[in-house]
Formats: C-alpha cells, structure tokens, sequence
C-alpha cells in the first residue's frame, strides 16, 4: 500500500498536519489554479501598512471551496466513488462540490434549499450535478441530505467539518508561504471554520510568528464566542448579506484546530463589507462577494494596529455574488462614500417652484440622477408638493457643499439616505 493509500483509509476523525495538506496539494496538482497575490497601493494607502491580496476569488468555481472538494473526492476509495457523493449547500461549497465531482467522473448529488438562488441551482447544475431542493433553509437541507446518503451510501462532503476538505482549504496556505513567507499577518474570514483551520496549520508549521487573525460577520460571531468561552457555541441566527460565513456554530473539528491556532477572532458589519466591495470593483476591478472582502473589511474599517512597515495578506476569498446584490453594492456604497444623495423637499405647489431649486443645484454643477414628484401622499400637506432628488456627487466634500449651500437659500430638505 502506498502513501497515498495509507493515508485514504485513515482520515475519518484525524486532525489534519502539514503533510497532510502537501498531500492534498498532489491531488489537486493540475486542476485547481494558483491564485495571485499581489500587493495593493490604494489599500495600503487606506489601510496605513502593506495590504497584499490573496486573489481566492479568482478560483475556478469563484471561490475556495473547490479545494477541499478536490481534496475530498480525489481522497474516495473506488467503491465511495461508485455510489457517489452528496452536500447540502446554497452556494460555493454546492458548485466546488459538482466540479470536483465532474472532474472525477463521480455521481454528484446537491441539496439546496428550496429557496437558494436560481442562479446558483443552475450554475451547480451545469457543472453536471443533480439537485435536490428540500426544505427553506440550510439546516433543514442538511436533515435532508444525511437522509439521503443513508439510503443511498453516498460519501457525505461537508463543507467544513472534515479533515480532507481542511487540507485542500490549507493549500492556500502553502501558496502563501511560497509567495511571502515574510508576512507578518494575514486576515481571512471565518464561517464553519474549514478555511481558517487549513491555512493556519499550514503557515504555522513553518512560520509560527506569522500572526492569523479571522474576521467574522458580527452578525455571526460563533467561533469567537467559541474561542472566549472554551467550548463549542452556537449564536442566534442574525442577518448578514455575507451568507458564506452565517454559520451559528463552527465545526467540532475546525473549533478544535482554530482555537489553537489562530491568534485572534475580530467581527465586522455589512456597512464596512458594502463599502469594501465597492472600492474593490472600482479601484481594483474585482468582484468579491461579501464574505470574500470580510478580511480586508475590517482591516480598512479598523485600522491597521501595527507599523506601517508590516507585510499583511487579506484573503479574497470568493467572487460569487448575484447581480441583483451587486446592484444594491454600487448605489449603497456610492452614498456611503457621499457620492449619490438622494433628498426630500417640501415645495409650494406652484409653476416654477420645482424649476428654481434645479437652477440652485445645477450652479454647483452636481448631476441630477432620478427626480420624483409627489403631490398625492398622505403625508403631503395640501397645496405643496414633495420632490425627491437623487443627486450625483464627486466626493463627501462636494456632497456637504451642496446640502450648506441649500441651507443659505433656505430651502427646506432632508437627507432621505
């Protein structure tokens, strides 16, 4: 039996080491891409140190998962393969798991929620996989598919909490040494924790100094909640538009190797992951999802707590977002950054009165998006009329010289969003 072998039949419940992770490496040798990393001036100039990015979203799939999958089904012994596998997911995971699997001539079966995106249940499908949809969230999808690989004796693939798929996660990490084996930090997200347990025990087996901090959703914060009180936690389910790291409790195994491993857990909010998202399209010309810009996020949100001398990796990790979201992204960040304005005005119902407060506006040369009129509301007074102004700006100082110069010539607004 050869090392390859030897180490298929063992992985059940091990925890996984640095041989480990260069053995996965092997499986995936000549599928998976070795993402960019690339040292960023305009987030260096934000964050206030060296921001160097681990371009993950750029992954086949657009996201990391596909790693652990590859490692996962490249590890099946041929009777395993045979009856094939199953995952319940909505998301990355769903997709790396149907491309790992079409890769490996494996039976692949998916199950989604009946909700999930209708994007991603055919970007999963035209990977070759069956899905399923059962039930309205992930837990119940969950229920489903243990249900199903009992019958089935299909080879369950978590998302997460398995030793093989930690190791294709942990990949990263021996890219990362190759790459900047001087780094000082590295920020990456945290959800189940797969990712977070990979590429620290990876960069830790070489490089301890190395600090790795995870950044969560505050919305989620069950693996630092876990790592304070010393065992596992579960939180209450919040809301995050970063739904690829909404876990409610992280892995028994990932909690195991993170709390050992990881230097410390920070959080960060939607605003800050919006914003992130934002610059990244437009200053860097990626598309990250949100809970790939977690890292950088908070990094920009927050400041950097060190010199600005310091080597620190934000990992990207997924570019899957739905266009509809990304929408919402541009004009959401677009007001957060003062740039797009959109006002209320309480106007006398009368020619011209309209005509004057365009005049007013059109001399400080702002750009007028979207106008909208409203004389029928409830909330109308009789004999005036409401006006909401979308307002295209330069910058958040153009903005607050706009809204001053409205206040001299008194007239009356508010600032809708």
């Amino acid at each position: 039996m050869n090392d390859d072998s030897v180490w298929k039949a063992d992985r059940k419940h091990k925890v996984p080491t640095y041989d480990d992770i260069v053995r996965a490496r092997r499986l995936l040798e000549g599928t998976v891409r070795k993402t960019p990393l690339q040292r960023s001036n305009t987030f260096s100039k934000l964050a206030g140190t060296n921001v160097f990015l681990k371009l993950e979203c750029l992954q086949l799939t657009g996201s990391f998962k596909v790693r652990g999958a590859l490692a996962k089904v490249g590890s099946l012994t041929e009777k395993q393969a045979g009856y094939g596998v199953i995952a319940a997911s909505a998301g990355n995971h769903a997709q790396g798991v149907a491309y790992a699997s079409a890769r490996k001539n494996v039976p692949c079966t998916i199950v989604m929620p009946q909700n999930a995106s209708p994007a991603k249940v055919a970007a999963t499908r035209s990977y070759g996989a069956e899905v399923i949809q059962k039930g309205f969230n992930y837990d119940e999808a969950w229920e489903a598919t243990q249900e199903i690989a009992k019958q089935e004796g299909k080879t369950i693939i978590h998302a997460f909490d398995d030793p093989d798929v930690i190791a294709g996660q942990g990949t990263i990490g021996l890219e990362l040494l190759e790459d900047i084996a001087d780094a000082d930090r590295i920020y990456l997200p945290v959800g189940g924790g797969g990712l977070a347990a990979g590429v620290s025990i990876a960069i830790k087996a070489k490089k301890p100094d190395i600090k790795i901090i995870g950044v969560e959703s505050r919305a989620f914060p069950a693996m630092k909640e876990s790592m304070a009180k010393g065992s596992l936690q579960s939180v209450k389910a919040g809301y995050t538009i970063a739904d690829g790291i909404s876990v409610k409790s992280p892995g028994k195994l990932t909690y195991e190797i993170v709390s050992k491993h990881l230097d410390d857990i920070v959080l960060v909010d939607d605003s800050a992951i919006v914003k992130t998202m934002f610059l990244l399209m437009e200053r860097a010309k990626l598309v990250v999802e949100p809970a790939g810009a977690a890292s950088l996020a908070y990094l920009l949100s927050n400041g950097h707590p060190a010199g600005k001398n310091e080597k620190v990796v934000s990992l990207l990790s997924g570019g899957n977002v739905d266009m509809y979201l990304l929408g919402q992204v541009v004009a959401k960040g677009l007001m957060q950054m003062g740039r797009l304005v959109k006002i209320f005005i309480l106007l006398p119902d009368k020619p011209g009165a309209l005509k004057e407060v365009v005049d007013d506006i059109a001399e400080l040369s702002v750009n007028i998006v979207e106008v909208e009129h409203d004389r029928l509301s409830a909330n109308i007074p009789a004999g005036t009329a409401g006006v909401y102004l979308s307002l295209e700006l330069e910058n958040e100082k153009r903005s607050q010289k706009l809204l001053d110069y409205m206040k001299r010539k008194g007239i009356e607004f508010k600032v809708v969003s």
